[in-house]
């Protein structure tokens, strides 16, 4: 959630760098009306109350001395019902412009850093780097991955229709196979750069959704229990960051590092007609999400760690690929800072994401009231939180299917995942 104390004591500075993203003007200045509406009614519940309260002392003064049949006390009484009247409805009036206040302030996406490119959208983004060039395939004859593992059998896309519906996957054998091999790579990996490895449940409810940015904005992206308060996950995300909602944590407990593997479930309702064959784009896929909670202080240097241990994974498998920095038109909503990874689907000739590290500095944590105290000094502060996948398990099959395709039709191993797999080979 946007720092409401920042945008109140320099408006057009806060509203200049919200506007890197896209015009916010208006809902802004909503929400400037309708603070100063409700500091206003909070200034005259205050000296209403206050008046009441010196009413009751008085009233009390004058029948403690002995003075009970005094007509002042019966002034004062009335006076004292009048007060209570006025402050009866402005007790309702101040509750619905409170709600009306954070409803409109959940709408708003976090401030881009200061050190975010500038950028309409995607085509706008900053490449940083290329990695792998030597592992490009040599193969000519590379077949999209959802037909070469439809070839081997180990991918069923026309089942999975039968059993849900299009934008699911069946994996067979050495197809499920690679999937679980590649999530016990990926968490080993993970917890051995100092992750504490969480298991989280894969319903969560509204409150850690709104915390996260999920909702209100990406409500027709999710899946939701009509009967209960439970939505199917959409990333781990949602849940690591709700580990500690509600909590004042010791400063000296930070950093915290977690990782999870879930599986994801997503709408994906803006995406017609993109990626509607193979792993790019599912509806239910598998992700090792990596989480920080962080000083303030640390959290530049701990989103330059978090990308390069999520860069480690495409490093091990040998898989080409690039960084991207995103300008501001293209960032994510509860993001401040965002790199993607993207890796070589030769395929395609693109290179496509496989992950998104961010930092939101203290966006979820407001929204979350997540905070830290330091020893020794008065009041909290908002901690700061990162994430990014580490990675996202069905592209990164689909990459392993295509960088290691054999002109044969087998698909080789990767070194490294070859003793997690138990062979060398997908023949």
């Amino acid at each position: 959630m946007i720092d409401l104390k920042q945008l109140r004591e320099n408006p057009d500075q806060f509203l200049a760098r919200l506007n890197r993203r896209s015009d916010y003007s208006e809902p802004i200045q909503q929400i400037l009306q309708l603070d100063q509406q409700q500091r206003q009614l909070e200034v005259n519940r205050s000296q209403l109350q206050a008046r009441s309260n010196e009413i009751g002392k008085l009233v009390g003064q004058k029948i403690k001395s002995g003075a009970k049949d005094d007509p002042e006390i019966q002034v004062l009484r009335d006076e004292g019902n009048q007060v209570k009247a006025q402050l009866s409805e402005l007790e309702p009036q101040e509750k619905e412009l409170k709600a009306q206040l954070e409803a409109l302030m959940l709408t708003i996406p976090n401030l881009p850093s200061e050190t975010t490119p500038l950028g309409k959208d995607e085509e706008e983004n900053v490449e940083i780097k290329r990695w792998g060039d030597e592992y490009l395939p040599k193969n000519p004859n590379i077949l999209p991955h959802w037909e070469i593992g439809e070839k081997l059998g180990i991918l069923n896309f026309e089942r999975s229709v039968k059993i849900a519906q299009s934008r699911f996957v069946t994996l067979v054998g050495a197809g499920a196979a690679l999937e679980r091999a590649l999530i016990r790579f990926m968490l080993d990996q993970q917890t051995a750069a100092g992750y504490l490895e969480v298991s989280p449940p894969f319903l969560v409810n509204t409150t850690s959704l709104t915390a996260s940015g999920q909702l209100p904005k990406f409500a027709e992206e999710s899946f939701k229990c009509d009967k209960d308060d439970l939505w199917l996950l959409p990333t781990a995300e949602v849940a690591l960051n709700s580990l500690h909602r509600d909590e004042i944590l010791a400063a000296e407990e930070l950093p915290l590092h977690y990782c999870a593997y879930t599986p994801c479930f997503r709408r994906e309702a803006g995406s017609y007609g993109r990626d509607t064959r193979g792993l790019i784009r599912l509806h239910q896929f598998d992700k090792v999400e990596l989480f920080k909670f962080v000083h303030p202080d640390t959290s530049e240097q701990e989103h330059q760690t978090l990308l390069r241990d999520a860069e480690a994974i495409l490093q091990a498998l040998k898989l080409p690929y690039r960084v991207i920095e995103l300008c501001t038109g293209d960032l994510g909503f509860a993001a401040a800072k965002t790199y993607d990874l993207e890796v070589w689907l030769p395929s395609s000739g693109k290179y496509r994401e496989i992950s998104s590290c961010s930092n939101c500095r203290d966006f979820q944590a407001r929204r979350g009231n997540l905070r830290f105290k330091e020893a020794g000094k008065k009041g909290t502060q908002f901690l700061h939180t990162l994430n990014g996948s580490g990675l996202a398990v069905g592209r990164t099959m689909a990459a392993i299917l295509e960088n290691y395709q054999q002109p044969d039709g087998t698909v080789s191993v990767p070194e490294a995942l070859q003793p997690y797999l138990g062979r060398d080979v997908i023949a």
